[in-house]
C-alpha cells in the first residue's frame, strides 16, 4: 500500500464530535486537515494497528504517513483536548460521581446501599465524589469528623472551614474505612493515630492525596490534604506582593552565596513563593536541586527530591547528599530541627544559595527561632540575606461586598479615617456564600544589612531590632492588611484574622 508521507510537520488536531477519539488515539490513529482536507495521521511503527481500526470507521479520508516526532506533536494536541472533555464528561455523565451538593445528599438519603461495607459501590461513588466536589470548588483540605450523632464534612477553601454536608453517624465509619482502603491502612485499629498517602486521578491528571486519622471521644477524624501537582509555578508578581517586596526579593536573588528564608504559618503559600523565586534564577548554566516534603510543583528544570522518612531520607540527609552533587542553587522545604539548620547555614557560608522556610510570625523573629536552634549568631548575621514573613488574605467578592461603617474605637485604634466607609463580607452564588473569592499574598521583607549586623553584635533581641527596622521604613504585613482594608479589597474581620493587631 502506498500512502503520501510528510516529513517534520507541525500539523494542527481535528477533532469530530462523532468520532470516539479517545479509542482512536489508543489505537495511534489520529486526525488533522493538510490544505483544508480532512486526513488520517499515522506512523510506521503503530501502521497495522491504526489502519485495522480505520477499517472498522466509516470514514473515507486520505491516509498520510508522518515521522515519530510529527506524530507525537499532534498526539499531544489530542491528549490535551481529551484531559479537558474527560473532566467535562466526569462532571456530568460518569457514573461513578455526582456533582453537586444537592444531589449528592439526595444520593445518601436513598440509597439502601450505603450500609453494606466500604467495598460497597455505593460508599465508593460517595468517596469519589466528595474528592470530586472538593477540587471543583478549589478546597486544599478535606475534614470528615465523627459527632455525637452525626458525622460532618467540611472543606478549607481560601483557607477558611466551610461546611459541606452531614453524614448519618453510620456511613462516617464506612467512609473513613474506605479511605483508609485507598490509603492501604488498617481498617480494625481505630484506638491510635494513622497517617498514609493516596492517588487519585481526576481529568487524567493524578492528585496526591495525604491522608490523617485520629480517634477522637465520639470516633475517628480524618483530615485529607489534596496536594494537587500544579503545571503552572505563578510569578512572585502574580501572587500579589507589593512591588517593592518584589524588586528587593530579586536583589537578594542575585547574590551568589547566603540563604534567604519564607516563613510563616502553614498554609501561607511559603512552598509557592520559594518556587517562584527557583523559577526567576532557573537559567541551564545553574545546577539547582531542592528537597521537599511533599513535592507540590512539578519544575522541569530543577532537580527535586521528595523527603522519606522510612528509609531514612529526612530533610538533614537529603542535604547532605546535594552537597555532593555540585550544585549552585538548594532549596530545603522546611527547617526544621537544629541539624538541618547547621548543614544549611554551613552549605549558605561555602557558597551555595539557599532557600528555605521557618514557621515563625513574623520576619525578625526567625532570627531568635534560630538561635533556639543552637546557631551561633555570627553564622546567622554572616549567611543570612534576607527573611520574607507572608501571609494569604482572602479577597471580597467583588459582587456582594457591601460599605459599612466601622466603630469610632476600631478607627481610633488603627488610626484611620473614621468618616471613610469599609467593606464586609456578604456571600452570594459567585463566591458560594463566603463573601470572598480568592486569596492574596502579602508580606514584609526584612533585609539584613550592615546596620542590623551591628545590632546582633551587639546582642539586640529580635523585638528591638523589628523597632528599628520600622522605624527606617520596614513595611510589616499589618501595615499592608491596613492598606487592603482602606483601598476595599478585604474586611476587617478576614484582616484581624490574619494580624492586623500583630504589628
Amino acid at each position: 500500500m502506498q500512502f503520501s508521507r510528510l516529513q517534520d510537520v507541525n500539523l494542527e488536531a481535528l477533532w469530530e464530535e462523532e468520532i470516539n477519539h479517545k479509542l482512536a488515539i489508543k489505537h495511534s490513529l489520529l486526525f488533522s486537515t493538510v490544505e483544508e482536507e480532512k486526513v488520517c495521521i499515522v506512523e510506521e511503527k503503530t501502521l497495522a494497528d491504526a489502519l485495522n481500526h480505520l477499517s472498522k470507521l466509516a470514514l473515507d479520508y486520505p491516509i498520510y504517513l508522518v515521522d515519530a516526532e510529527s506524530f507525537t506533536r499532534l498526539k499531544n494536541k489530542f491528549l490535551e483536548i481529551q484531559t479537558g472533555s474527560d473532566f467535562e464528561e466526569m462532571s456530568t455523565t460518569s457514573e461513578e460521581l455526582i456533582e453537586v451538593e444537592a444531589d449528592l445528599l439526595e444520593f445518601i438519603r436513598n440509597s439502601q446501599d450505603l450500609l453494606s461495607s466500604e467495598e460497597s459501590a455505593p460508599i465508593i461513588k460517595l468517596v469519589n465524589s466528595l474528592f470530586f466536589q472538593a477540587i471543583q470548588k478549589g478546597s486544599s483540605d478535606i475534614h470528615i469528623e465523627s459527632g455525637e450523632r452525626k458525622g460532618e464534612v467540611r472543606l478549607r477553601i481560601d483557607g477558611a472551614l466551610k461546611k459541606h454536608i452531614d453524614l448519618e453517624k453510620n456511613i462516617v465509619g464506612l467512609v473513613i474505612n474506605r479511605i483508609k482502603v485507598i490509603s492501604s491502612l488498617d481498617i480494625s485499629e481505630k484506638r491510635v493515630p494513622q497517617d498514609g498517602r493516596t492517588q487519585i486521578m481526576i481529568s487524567g491528571k493524578t492528585i496526591d492525596v495525604r491522608v490523617s486519622i485520629l480517634p477522637t471521644y465520639y470516633g475517628e477524624r480524618v483530615v485529607m490534604r489534596i496536594l494537587s501537582q500544579s503545571e503552572h509555578i505563578p510569578t512572585l508578581e502574580s501572587l500579589g506582593f507589593q512591588p517593592d517586596i518584589t524588586k528587593n526579593l530579586y536583589k537578594l536573588l542575585n547574590h551568589a552565596h547566603g540563604m534567604i528564608l519564607v516563613t510563616g504559618p502553614t498554609g501561607s503559600g511559603k512552598s509557592t513563593t520559594l518556587h517562584a523565586c527557583l523559577q526567576h534564577i532557573a537559567t541551564p548554566d545553574k545546577n539547582i536541586i531542592t528537597v521537599e516534603d511533599p513535592v507540590e510543583y512539578n519544575a522541569e528544570n530543577i532537580s527535586q527530591i521528595q523527603v522519606n522518612s522510612k528509609v531514612g531520607l529526612t530533610f538533614a540527609s537529603g542535604l547532605r547528599s546535594i552537597l555532593r552533587q555540585d550544585p549552585d542553587i538548594i532549596m530545603v522545604g522546611e527547617i526544621r530541627d537544629s541539624e538541618t539548620a547547621e548543614i544549611a547555614l554551613r552549605s549558605a557560608l561555602t557558597g551555595h544559595l539557599l532557600l528555605s522556610t521557618l514557621h515563625t510570625n513574623d520576619a525578625t523573629s526567625s532570627l531568635s527561632r534560630l538561635i533556639d536552634m543552637e546557631i551561633e549568631s555570627f553564622l546567622i548575621s554572616s549567611t543570612l540575606l534576607g527573611v520574607l514573613a507572608q501571609r494569604l488574605t482572602r479577597k471580597l467578592c467583588p459582587e456582594c461586598k457591601e460599605a459599612v461603617p466601622l466603630p469610632r474605637h476600631i478607627t481610633d485604634e488603627l488610626d484611620i479615617d473614621s468618616e471613610q466607609m469599609y467593606f464586609h463580607a456578604v456571600g452570594c452564588k459567585a463566591c458560594d456564600f463566603t463573601g470572598y473569592r480568592g486569596r492574596q499574598a502579602i508580606g514584609e521583607l526584612f533585609m539584613i544589612d550592615d546596620h542590623v549586623k551591628e545590632m546582633m553584635k551587639q546582642g539586640a533581641n529580635d523585638h528591638e531590632i523589628r523597632e528599628a527596622m520600622k522605624k527606617r521604613g520596614m513595611k510589616t504585613i499589618a501595615d499592608k492588611l491596613k492598606e487592603m482594608l482602606i483601598a476595599g479589597e478585604t474586611s476587617y474581620e478576614e484582616a484581624l484574622r490574619v494580624g492586623l493587631m500583630d504589628g
